[in-house]
């Protein structure tokens, strides 16, 4: 999500200072969803990696495809 596809509406302060952000609650959601995301690729970003039909193969194995 683009800063400008956001729906933001700012605080400011008696000096025109922005010091708040309003956002509709699922446009928050959505962007604690990607920060979530983020910080789970940073966990797992040292571990192996594997081609797409190893991962499809172990997932027909234990009967989830």
């Amino acid at each position: 999500m683009t800063a400008t596809a956001l729906h933001a509406q700012y605080v400011v302060d008696d000096t025109g200072q922005k010091v708040s952000v309003i956002l509709p609650v699922s446009e928050f959601e959505g962007l604690m969803e990607d920060l979530a995301d983020l910080a789970a690729l940073v966990e797992r970003r040292d571990e192996p990696t594997m081609v797409h039909d190893e991962v499809v193969a172990r997932l027909k194995a234990d009967g989830l495809l």
